[in-house]
């Protein structure tokens, strides 16, 4: 399987018998497949499969068994990351700048900024159509809205390696479609993308390859050789196996 882009500046990454416990319950289990650089691999199965986990263990937020390998075609290794959501009081009096810039950067909102943070910051809220929103208090925007933000805080360090947990959910019509140009834009630059995703009809068009996990993996290929009516039911029809 290659990917569209035949001159990826991405990574490749082999998870290698990745297991992963909570509490003594096994979340994860012999998790196996490999993600060509360059390419959009999309990560399907039912709620509480363990896909989120998947992600973390990825990013090095959650301790796990087995091996993931990570391997970066030159010296610049950045990976961004749009989390599904983020817990915060909606009640703090941040804009959307400030938000952003609170959690790109690791000195404290109230210290301000560079005129150079706040440059990029302006052109990834542009690039997801929420510029006009950069002094909106973030605890008042729409669900939709949030998502883009999360989206461009994601796209800020220009990443390699793009890592998104279901980033289409609650977007509205124009929101999807601008994710969608987001992502194959990257994608001709040859960036890496591996996002969780629940709509079929977006990754049968969307997604280099596919992989269906329920705490291991039910399958893993192409959309056109792994999406058919059979898989699909297993997908929603799934119980967590033992």
């Amino acid at each position: 399987m290659t990917s569209r882009h035949t001159s990826a500046n991405g990574p490749s990454i082999v998870f290698e018998g990745l297991g992963l416990k909570l509490g003594g319950q096994p979340i994860l289990q012999d998790i196996t497949f490999s993600v060509v650089p360059g390419s959009i691999h999309c990560i399907l199965g039912p709620n509480g499969g363990g896909k989120t986990s998947l992600l973390r263990s990825l990013l090095g937020q959650m301790p796990h068994s087995g091996s993931i390998r990570i391997t970066w075609p030159n010296s610049r290794q950045v990976t961004g990351y749009v989390p599904q959501a983020m817990d915060f009081d909606r009640t703090l009096p941040l804009t959307v700048a400030d938000f952003m810039d609170m959690i790109c950067r690791t000195m404290p909102v109230f210290l301000g900024s560079a005129g150079g943070g706040r440059a990029s910051i302006r052109r990834a809220l542009e690039r997801v159509g929420m510029a006009h929103k950069a002094e909106f208090r973030f605890g008042g925007l729409s669900g939709g809205e949030c998502r883009r933000v999360l989206l461009a805080q994601g796209l800020l360090p220009q990443p390699n390696l793009l890592v998104l947990d279901e980033p289409a959910s609650g977007l509205d019509k124009e929101g999807a479609e601008i994710m969608r140009a987001i992502l194959r834009d990257l994608q001709n630059q040859g960036t890496t993308i591996l996002m969780i995703h629940h709509d079929l009809a977006e990754v049968r068009t969307m997604a280099d390859m596919v992989t269906c996990i329920n705490k291991t993996v039910l399958f893993s290929g192409t959309p056109q050789e792994v999406l058919t009516p059979e898989t699909i039911l297993t997908i929603f029809s799934s119980t967590n196996p033992v």
